[in-house]
C-alpha cells in the first residue's frame, strides 16, 4: 500500500509541478511580447504601415488597370478620340475658311504704293 500512496503523491507533484512550469511559461511568452511591444514598438509599427501602403498601392494599380480594360472605359476614349479629331477638322476648315476670305479682300483691294 505504502508503494501505490507514493506513485499517487509523485503523480500529483509532478502535475503540479508541470502546471506551474507551463504558467511560468505563459507569464514569461507575456512579458516578452510587453517587452517587444514597448521596445520595437514604433519599428513594428513602420513596417506594417509600410506593408499595407504597398498592399493599397498594389490593390489601386490593379483597380486602374481594369478599370482602363472595361468597355465603357475604351468606349469614352474612342468617343473622345473621335471628338477630338472632328475638333480638328472643323478648326481647320474654319481657318482655311478665313484665310481664303482674307485673300479675296486682300485681292480685291487696289494696291496704292506701287504705279
Amino acid at each position: 500500500m505504502a508503494t501505490s500512496q507514493k506513485s499517487k503523491s509523485q503523480d500529483l507533484l509532478v502535475s503540479v509541478a508541470e502546471s506551474i512550469g507551463s504558467t511560468l511559461g505563459a507569464i514569461a511568452a507575456k512579458a516578452d511580447a510587453a517587452k517587444d511591444a514597448i521596445v520595437g514598438g514604433t519599428d513594428t509599427a513602420v513596417k506594417q504601415a509600410k506593408r499595407e501602403a504597398t498592399k493599397l498601392v498594389r490593390k489601386s494599380r490593379k483597380t486602374v488597370a481594369k478599370a482602363r480594360r472595361s468597355r465603357p472605359a475604351r468606349k469614352a476614349r474612342a468617343a473622345t478620340r473621335s471628338a477630338r479629331v472632328t475638333a480638328r477638322k472643323t478648326a481647320g476648315k474654319a481657318v482655311r475658311k478665313a484665310r481664303r476670305a482674307a485673300s479675296k479682300v486682300k485681292r480685291a483691294t487696289p494696291r496704292r504704293g506701287r504705279r
